[in-house]
């Protein structure tokens, strides 16, 4: 991390202790292991991978409140077969202790049943009716490589504002970028319309950038793509590791600026949880005058 002002610092070191971070099903093993990184209590975004069962989403659940944090599993709703499928998997993710969801509609071109639109669900009434007081929605600052841009900034700002008129609180959690200009932009956007959700930036955890590449393409990541290109101009460079470390000083220089344009940030470990909670207790720590405490210190 190059030295940045002190006011800067802090603000890297308190997005660090206040993020959340993914973990998937196949990580299960490795929650617990998270204490020796990451605060009681942080969120811990559980991920649905393909052919992943709602059992196994509960019990990655389960396990995260065992070791002390908080889950928000993916709820992809063109998964769901019937109103009988929601009831139950919400009876049951919020019997493990989950109390947000993270609402999404999933790339899936037909739905399985009667939800197509993350709306349909919160117009349900059941996220209130199983004492779900917290919703996260996607936010997709580069736009979505199937959906126009007009769509889904109305689509944004509606699911905003009728989750905050049902009183939920409201979370909007990007797609992962890789230059904060696009985000900036999008989130100043957002304000302007009256968004009052809390906007989380997502951005990729370290990883090789040869892997990030794919996933920024296979996920529609938009025009901040660049940013690894510019970097990645041989073979070697792919091969090289990367970490998000001069992006989240970026970030934290606009808060500096606009103290209201967004609420935190979000990590994508990629399948890498503990190298990825690692690396957020080191940014963390880089601020001496805000001494970590893990879970199990």
């Amino acid at each position: 991390m190059k030295r940045t002002d002190g006011e800067v610092a802090r603000t890297v070191a308190q997005f660090a202790r206040e993020s959340s971070i993914e973990v998937s099903f196949l990580e299960s093993a490795d929650i617990h292991a998270g204490r020796d990184f990451l605060q009681a209590g942080q969120k811990i975004y559980v991920s649905h991978l393909p052919k992943q069962t709602w059992a196994q989403t509960r019990d990655v659940c389960a396990k995260v409140v065992a070791a002390g944090f908080d889950p928000v599993p993916h709820v992809p709703v063109r998964l769901l077969k019937n109103e009988q499928e929601l009831d139950e998997t919400l009876r049951a993710l919020r019997d493990v202790g989950a109390g947000e969801l993270l609402l999404i509609s999933g790339d899936y071109v037909r739905p399985s049943g009667p939800y197509g639109q993350v709306l349909e669900v919160m117009r349900s009434g059941k996220l209130q009716k199983y004492g779900f007081t917290r919703l996260s929605i996607a936010g997709h600052p580069e736009g979505h490589p199937s959906v126009p841009a007009d769509e889904i900034r109305r689509a944004q700002l509606e699911k905003s504002s009728e989750g905050t008129a049902a009183g939920l609180q409201v979370t909007l959690v990007t797609q992962f970028f890789f230059e904060s200009i696009p985000f900036i932009a999008w989130a100043r956007d957002l304000r302007r319309a009256g968004a009052e959700a809390r906007i989380v930036a997502g951005l990729a955890g370290p990883a090789g950038v040869a892997k990030l590449l794919q996933l920024a393409r296979h996920c529609g990541v938009g025009p901040s793509i660049r940013a690894l290109f510019a970097r990645s101009k041989n073979m070697l460079n792919l091969l090289s590791d990367r970490s998000p470390d001069n992006l989240l000083e970026e970030l934290a220089s606009e808060l500096q600026r606009q103290f209201d344009l967004f609420d935190g940030i979000h990590l994508y470990s990629f399948g890498g949880f503990l190298r990825t909670a690692a690396w957020l207790r080191q940014q963390a720590e880089l601020q001496h005058d805000h001494r970590f405490r893990g879970c199990n210190q």
